[in-house]
């Protein structure tokens, strides 16, 4: 997920300038869910959270470095990413590792798929003046009832299951809170986008210095190479590299094409989760991404512009 926005391109952009960026973030944010199920094999939820923050703060620093983008220099900038640090960065982090001690990849995956549904509700409560309109609502009613089928509620689940998707389902809740919060309060700063991230990764990984500390910083299993490759991978590449590669093609191709790639993660979280972790993959869950697709696709269309009134041709 990204925290800020840029401009539509005034022209449309060929599809080789921005496909290969969008088609890399995809399969990266895609792999995350795995790489974070991996981690917790001898992590912490917090731990995982924590890695992944400070290897992804680290990798943007040194793109940052590199490309001479400076990180914001006022207060008030820096207040604002502190809160959307934690709403987008640390409490998602470590919901979708605890919720993940609970259900699969797969079901994390397309969960996360219903964030562009997250956003909307949180839009529609917290601003007055986006009405409530009916293709929102059955949007976001036909969002819910995919999840409703992804966990497949008619067969009944464990507690250990419910709190695995509530975690999940409030970590995508977070990321409704900020990213309508990052665009009212950062987009207008003037900063470059990868400045903003850069920093706003960098407090996230400060931010859960301490939790880690008082909850524990010594593994509870045995830190293997695949472990250590998995946090790497999420850390640098998920929390570094697709950021920038997300950046460009909000530049190139504009944020709304940039935003499809919720479509294409959930896609890839499934066959690798299926494919490399031996998950098992119910009917139930394919179906219900469909329908959380739908509703996402209901709720972001446009209403259509009323035609002009046909004016008849002088006799």
């Amino acid at each position: 997920m990204t925290a800020t926005t840029a401009p539509a391109p005034a022209t449309a952009a060929p599809l080789r300038s921005w496909f290969p960026g969008f088609l890399l973030a995809g399969l990266i944010w895609g792999c995350s869910f795995a790489f974070i199920a991996v981690g917790l094999r001898a992590l912490t939820p917090v731990q995982v959270a924590f890695w992944r923050l400070l290897l992804g703060a680290t990798a943007l620093l040194l793109m940052s470095a590199v490309m001479r983008v400076r990180l914001p220099s006022d207060r008030r900038t820096w207040g604002h990413l502190v809160v959307v640090a934690v709403l987008l960065n640390a409490a998602p982090g470590v919901l979708f590792a605890i919720g993940q001690q609970h259900v699969s990849s797969v079901i994390a995956g397309i969960i996360n798929a219903m964030t562009p549904l997250a956003t909307l509700a949180v839009i529609l409560a917290a601003y007055p003046e986006e009405r409530p309109t009916a293709r929102r609502v059955v949007g976001l009613l036909t969002g819910f009832a995919g999840v409703a089928v992804v966990i497949g509620v008619w067969r009944g689940l464990g507690s250990g299951q419910w709190s695995g998707i509530l975690a999940c389902l409030a970590a995508i809740t977070c990321y409704g809170l900020a990213l309508p919060y990052s665009r009212r309060y950062l987009t207008s700063t003037g900063q470059r986008p990868l400045g903003l991230v850069t920093g706003q990764v960098a407090l996230s990984a400060v931010l859960m210095l301490p939790v880690v500390l008082l909850t524990g910083i010594a593994p509870h299993g045995e830190v293997t190479p695949t472990v250590v490759g998995a946090m790497l991978a999420l850390g640098a590449l998920g929390s570094g590299v697709a950021y920038a590669l997300n950046f460009h093609v909000i530049a190139v191709a504009g944020p709304g094409t940039a935003s499809t790639v919720t479509y294409l993660s959930p896609v890839v979280a499934a066959v690798v989760g299926v494919a490399f972790l031996g998950e098992h993959l119910s009917w139930n869950e394919p179906v219900g991404a469909l329908v959380i697709f739908a509703g996402v696709a209901i709720a972001q269309a446009k209403a259509r512009a009323p035609r002009p009134p046909r004016v008849p041709a002088p006799s």
